[in-house]
């Protein structure tokens, strides 16, 4: 808005009135700027010369009353310009910023005509108004500054920048919540309320609307105010020198004086513990979604390349690279999707949360949210060895890399994450690969964010390259030398290391050979209590299968288990008893259970009665013990088998005592409820 700052009036130039002079050459709208100061509009009928106006002095912040007189050529003499000038405390020289001759003529003619009427000891300070800024996408600034320079008298520059038009554009994309071009009642009203803390009334909407209705014939569509009309009512604010105005506006929206997005707004501080990592919060998500559906205009759940561009005005660059469509899913188009757009946020979000940050800031989150800043959209994880310390995490985003030889097969790996086969991925250019993959992954019911990261072939990994939730050995089945270096990356990083590994036998399709190493894969796993070797190929006519995603998801969820079955089929003894312990029916069964012992022993107490009632004390310890021991036997996974109910020493003395036989009715009854209760649970799966 101005170039340069503005130098202080003179004491000499401090008098009891102030006169201001506008000049220029024809056409340049010296009159409507005088006429729009007066009736807070542009006339519809402009005249040629406006009358002199005579503001009060309580009305300027000088106290001091000012006169706005206008020039016309038509018709006036070149006599009464002079004595004009002679006059006047302030000139104002106005040009079309629209017309390079009006420009040319500020310093052909008007500042040598006004310093030839004035002395050279005491010049009268001058003020250049580039007026019709709304009608071009460009400033005169280039061309004025120069001119500035030269001629020392030159106050200042009044026009509204293209940094200013581009930053209200922005300021109206983000306000204009439903992307319909239009800023409605509701959105005006929010946007009032959120840059002046109160909202305008009904009959106050419609008169702005009608002003900008008699001067820009597209300014408001549909009922709502367009973007022209949008930039025309801030034009109309500098104008009539109402520049806090926008200034006020620019500033909620994070704008510096230079019109430059400040550090503080797009970098709020956030602390991160050694140890812990960064997620997006179920807010953010919603906020994001909101921002998908705005951005979705054809509602075919994925964004197009035109769609994620216009997403991406607000921003001061594109900061996704095609490689994003190789990292998230996307559609039989290439198209980023719904799950893809929030997988890359939430990809973005743990790798490099200050530039999530940024981008949130880019769009708006903090003002369309009413937050303080975008750091309330982030959750900070609690550190690592505090969820292995409890054995369970709360985290939502779990980080496997992904370590072989080249050509082992790691990027399949990868991209069957997405759920491209083969043939998919023999379409993706060289260029285009990404080293990331991320996708949503079920756990016994519960969504997570799988990370996949290819790490390069290396003999030694960095540290950056062994932190990591789970480690994803591959090798190439085909190839005899590849299952060496899965051997050997083990040995050296992780076979002390708390890190749970799993070994993918990648290219399963092709003929397997042996192996170069002093022993199998199946018995290297054994000897150092990994699950076996997983079969794995993406050449299939479908998508690949995501089980060992699953797999891996599940480790990384549970690192302190040494998990002995692996096919999350949902119909093993193992996997339905893991979604059994998982749900809440396991405490309802448990609290049922003890009830119903203790009611038991209660009425078996008063039925033998006093004469046995020391014995029965006894009995009554051992059959408490009892339902302890079942109770702790039942959720117990035997090293040779499935659940099982642990054999007690039985004597014969106890199998002549009822209390023996209440034990077992008690153990046969929970067994049986726990039975059921898994039956229910397969059932349910199927």
């Amino acid at each position: 808005m101005r170039a340069g700052p503005a130098r202080p009036l003179r004491a000499a130039d401090m008098k009891k009135d102030v006169r201001i002079l506008l000049v220029g050459e024809p056409r340049v709208g010296k009159t409507s700027l005088i006429m729009s100061l007066v009736s807070e509009e542009f006339p519809e009928e402009v005249p040629p010369r406006a009358e002199e106006i005579t503001i009060p002095a309580d009305v300027t912040p000088e106290r001091v009353p000012t006169h706005i007189v206008d020039y016309s050529e038509a018709e006036q003499s070149d006599e009464q310009l002079h004595q004009e000038i002679s006059q006047a405390n302030v000139i104002c020289i106005v040009y079309a910023v629209n017309n390079k001759h009006s420009i040319d003529k500020v310093t052909s003619r008007w500042i040598p005509l006004i310093n030839e009427r004035t002395d050279k000891d005491s010049r009268l300070p001058l003020i250049l108004v580039g007026n019709k800024s709304d009608l071009v996408e460009y400033s005169s600034m280039e061309t004025i500054l120069p001119i500035m320079n030269q001629y020392t008298e030159i106050e200042t520059c009044v026009e509204m920048k293209p940094a200013c038009i581009k930053a209200l554009t922005r300021i109206f994309k983000i306000s204009d919540q439903d992307n319909d071009g239009t800023l409605n009642d509701a959105e005006l009203n929010f946007f009032q309320r959120i840059c002046f803390n109160t909202p305008l009334a009904p009959q106050a909407l419609e008169d702005v609307k009608n002003v900008v209705r008699k001067h820009i014939s597209d300014g408001v569509a549909d009922s709502g105010l367009t973007l022209k009309g949008f930039l025309f009512l801030h034009t109309l604010f500098i104008q009539r020198g109402r520049h806090e105005t926008t200034w006020t506006v620019l500033r909620r929206f994070g704008y510096d004086d230079d019109l430059d997005l400040t550090p503080e707004y797009l970098f709020p501080l956030l602390k991160i513990p050694p140890d812990c990592t960064t997620e997006l919060n179920h807010h953010a998500y919603l906020f994001l979604q909101s921002t998908f559906d705005k951005h979705d205009l054809d509602r075919d759940c994925a964004l197009s390349p035109d769609e994620l561009k216009d997403l991406f005005k607000v921003f001061p660059y594109i900061p996704w690279g095609p490689d994003v469509n190789n990292t998230v899913c996307t559609n039989e188009r290439g198209w980023i999707t719904y799950q893809g757009f929030l997988s890359q946020w939430t990809l973005t979000t743990y790798l490099d949360v200050q530039r999530c940050l940024e981008y949130l800031g880019y769009l708006g989150y903090s003002i369309l949210t009413e937050q303080e800043s975008q750091a309330s959209a982030i959750t900070v994880t609690r550190d690592k060895k505090i969820d292995l310390q409890k054995k369970q995490t709360q985290r939502n985003v779990f980080r496997c890399n992904v370590i072989g030889m080249k050509n082992s097969g790691k990027s399949g790996v990868l991209q069957a994450l997405l759920g491209r086969n083969l043939m998919r991925q023999k379409k993706i250019r060289d260029d285009h690969k990404s080293y990331y993959a991320i996708n949503t992954v079920y756990v016994y019911g519960q969504e997570k964010y799988l990370l996949l990261h290819d790490i390069s072939e290396s003999e030694f990994l960095t540290e950056a390259e062994i932190i990591c939730d789970v480690v994803c050995l591959v090798y190439d089945v085909s190839n005899s030398k590849s299952f060496e270096y899965c051997a050997r990356i083990f040995k050296q990083h992780f076979m002390d290391s708390r890190i749970p590994c799993l070994i993918i036998a990648a290219k399963s399709d092709l003929h397997e050979v042996k192996q170069d190493y002093s022993i199998s894969p199946a018995d290297f796993c054994r000897k150092h209590k990994m699950p076996p070797p997983q079969a794995f190929t993406c050449n299939t006519a479908d998508a690949p299968s995501k089980d060992i995603f699953v797999k891996l998801t599940t480790m990384a969820m549970y690192p302190h288990a040494r998990l002995r079955c692996m096919c999350t089929c949902n119909r093993c003894t193992f996997c339905i008893c893991q979604n059994f312990l998982n749900s809440d029916l396991l405490q309802s069964v448990k609290n049922k259970i003890f009830t119903a012992v203790l009611n038991r022993l209660r009425a078996r107490v008063a039925e033998w009665g006093a004469m046995l009632l020391a014995d029965d004390e006894s009995s009554i310890t051992h059959q408490v013990h009892a339902v302890s021991c079942v109770e702790d036997s039942i959720f117990m996974e035997s090293s040779h088998g499935p659940l099982f109910l642990e054999a007690r020493h039985v004597t014969q003395a106890d199998l002549k005592s009822s209390t023996f036989w209440l034990r077992a009715s008690f153990g046969a009854t929970v067994f049986a409820v726990l039975g059921f209760a898994m039956y229910k649970a397969l059932l349910k799966q199927r």
